[in-house]
């Protein structure tokens, strides 16, 4: 019996190996890992020698200085990380949410239009509901889905393409399309837009990579025009400031910025562009969080009542 007892205990892996390797990978650094967990670097060395003898994969290796992860260790990131927010969950004891108590700040990534068009009626309906609830905006210079994924931001708003990792969660918050914006007094305000009139203006193109062309300017193509790029800029809220002391055209999305076209003309582009769908987008880790829930829910709300 002593023996089966054995053998038995050296076939079930030690769990608590789990939270060091989700650490260890969302970390890449012995060091960190150790500080993170409170253990010494001896100790979490030790660590990480067993889960590579448990394993059967080094999964961090030397490159440099630093250390890199192994296409097993990239393999194993995600299902890690989701295995022990789940053991978390499960023995986490469920509470009732009370928004009258609740305590937290939750972060926000977006671009400026979203904030300044919808960040007032969502900032007044949390601190109406939860007044201890704080909402931290950040800007969005990429997409990448790495603050998503490490916990940094809780939420983030967006177009979604293929460049979002596959476990983000989305939903839409609604459709918007682009629209042409000039100072009170341009020319453009007076008579019909046509394609030519609007191409032969000044243009600013907003792009966060620099890029020149756009869909926009594959419709023009498609009738033997072509706009003139007076500057290039990396968000709308940029394109908006310069059109309104310039003759120069800005073409933004609609409802995205509805807050920062006040005071200037707005028109219907007079090409077809694709819309958009803006969405949100979390992390699976925090689908079943209460505050995380009802902050999703207020986001939505905003969304389709502004």
């Amino acid at each position: 019996m002593g023996k089966a007892c054995y053998t038995a205990c050296m076939s079930t892996p030690d769990l608590n190996l789990l939270v060091t390797l989700d650490v260890l990978l969302a970390e890449g650094s012995v060091a960190r890992a150790a500080e993170r967990l409170r253990l010494s670097a001896s100790a979490m060395s030790r660590q990480l020698a067993r889960l590579r003898e448990t394993t059967g994969d080094p999964l961090l290796v030397r490159a440099g200085r630093g250390l890199v992860p192994t296409p097993r260790a990239l393999e194993l990131r995600e299902r890690v990380g989701r295995i022990v927010e789940d053991g978390r969950a499960v023995l986490r004891p469920a509470e009732a949410l009370d928004l009258s108590r609740l305590v937290r700040t939750f972060t926000l990534r977006a671009s400026e239009g979203f904030a300044e068009s919808f960040g007032p009626d969502l900032i007044a309906r949390l601190s109406g509901q939860a007044p201890g609830v704080r909402l931290r905006f950040v800007q969005k210079p990429d997409k990448d889905s790495a603050p998503l994924r490490d916990g940094s931001v809780d939420l983030e708003t967006g177009v979604v393409d293929d460049t979002i990792g596959p476990e983000v969660r989305t939903q839409a918050l609604f459709r918007d399309r682009f629209i042409g914006v000039v100072r009170i007094g341009h020319p453009l305000c007076r008579e019909e837009i046509t394609p030519a009139r609007y191409a032969a203006g000044g243009h600013i193109a907003v792009s966060r990579r620099g890029l020149e062309k756009g869909s926009i300017d594959g419709a023009l193509n498609a009738l033997g025009l072509e706009r003139q790029v007076a500057t290039i800029v990396g968000g709308f809220s940029t394109a908006l400031a310069l059109a309104r002391a310039s003759d120069l055209i800005a073409s933004v999305p609609e409802r995205h910025t509805l807050a920062l076209r006040v005071g200037m003309h707005s028109f219907p582009l007079p090409v077809p562009t694709p819309e958009l769908t803006i969405s949100l987008l979390w992390h699976p880790r925090m689908d079943a969080d209460p505050g995380h829930r009802w902050l999703r829910g207020c986001v939505r709300d905003v969304c389709a009542a502004t």
